[in-house]
Formats: structure tokens, sequence, C-alpha cells
């Protein structure tokens, strides 16, 4: 008997997610957010070197970053999205 049926593979979508909390993330950058802590958080440690020693890009890219958690545009060091709160 020959089996041509195609194979269904279900992903489950939370597994494209994050492990890292939406809520820990907003709120080291608005508390931290200067000196790059969210950044460091999700794994982002180049792009945190660079907010610790440039004051957060003079600020405006922890309140950019700060905008982009809000929205859930803001992605971990491996591009995946956060998780929600």
């Amino acid at each position: 008997m020959n089996n041509n049926n195609p194979q269904v593979i279900v992903v489950n979508p939370a597994s494209f997610t994050s492990p890292k909390s939406k809520l820990a993330a907003l709120l080291l950058c608005f508390f931290l957010g200067i000196i790059g802590g969210h950044c460091f958080y999700v794994g982002k440690v180049g792009m945190g070197f660079l907010y610790l020693f440039t004051g957060g890009l003079c600020g405006i890219g922890a309140i950019v970053d700060f905008i982009r958690i809000l929205t859930s545009t803001y992605t971990d060091g491996n591009g995946l999205p956060i998780r929600n709160w």
C-alpha cells in the first residue's frame, strides 16, 4: 500500500515568542533606559553597551524603545517578539 498523504505539522504560535517579559522590559526601559538596562535584559548586549556609552543615544533611543515595547514591536536578541505582560 502506497502512503502518499502529506504530513500535517501543527506549530504552536507561542513557541515564536521570547521568554522575556514585556512588563520587565518596559520597567527596565523606563528606569534604566539611559544605560541600556532593557537591552541587556532581552539579550541585545551590543545595543546595551551602545546605550551605556551614549546615554541611551542621548535619551532618544530609550524613548523610541519605550514606545516600541508598548506597541509590541520590540524584539529580543534572537529577533523574537517579547511575550505579553
